[in-house]
């Protein structure tokens, strides 16, 4: 059964009290006194950011059960509302996009940040950033995916998952400065963005494959990924036992 949106608080004014434009009540800071805010003007406002936070954490609900791709109706609909309150709040669809993917990328950042105050090496942090990617993104691939598809369709993330993968490069390349000797070097910034890429679309490969007894869980993959930062793939082949027989013969 849809819900129908709450009505907002009845405008009125008061003689000597000014009224906006859109008829909304007296207008913020246009009291007589000058100093007070309108009461009914701040309650609207807290009223529209708990429905806002409430509208957002229903999206997720409804798009973990519908995946990605789920239209703004389905998720209206799967959510017990109607299609009008979400573009009354959001706008579009790319708006809701971004409202949950702040809320996403937010707990992420969080999460990895705290990840890394654990560590007390660079390779152990890295592994321990990945593993927390990992496992976020793993609690719902469908709400990570509905989050982080690039808005200019390129291939390229924008908006919060830019800023994002900004902050967690940041982080990657703060405890590395010492291995790589020099602080002001230009390879200092080469590394980290590199790893990016690599995490992320070796997460997102993860992600999508299709759970097995091959599949390495979200820990064994971390450690796979920071093995392939640090050592690189040569130690890994010369590893493999095919490899090994083959330089022999």
């Amino acid at each position: 059964m849809l819900q129908r949106e709450p009505a907002a608080p009845t405008p009125s004014s008061a003689p000597g009290q000014a009224v906006d434009a859109a008829g909304a009540g007296p207008a913020i800071g246009e009291q007589p006194d000058g100093a007070t805010i309108d009461g009914r003007s701040a309650r609207w406002e807290t009223h529209r950011e708990e429905r806002r936070r409430a509208l957002i954490k229903a999206a997720r609900r409804a798009i973990h059960r519908l995946g990605p791709d789920a239209s703004m109706e389905d998720i209206a609909t799967t959510a017990g509302t109607s299609k009008s309150v979400f573009y009354r709040y959001f706008g579009d669809k790319s708006g809701l996009r971004q409202a949950v993917g702040a809320v996403v990328i937010k707990q992420m950042q969080d999460t990895l940040a705290a990840a890394r105050q654990k560590a007390t090496q660079p390779r152990e942090g890295v592994t321990a950033m990945v593993a927390a990617y990992l496992e976020m993104a793993q609690t719902s691939p469908n709400v990570y995916f509905f989050a982080t598809i690039p808005a200019d369709g390129e291939g390229r993330p924008s908006g919060e998952l830019s800023g994002f993968f900004d902050s967690v490069t940041a982080m990657i390349t703060e405890p590395l400065r010492h291995l790589l000797g020099d602080p002001e070097s230009t390879l200092l910034g080469y590394w980290p963005t590199a790893a990016i890429g690599l995490v992320r679309t070796t997460g997102e490969l993860w992600l999508q494959a299709p759970v097995d007894t091959a599949k390495p869980d979200s820990a064994a993959m971390a450690q796979q990924i920071s093995a392939w930062l640090f050592d690189g793939v040569g130690q890994v082949l010369s590893a493999s036992p095919t490899t090994s027989t083959t330089a022999e013969g």
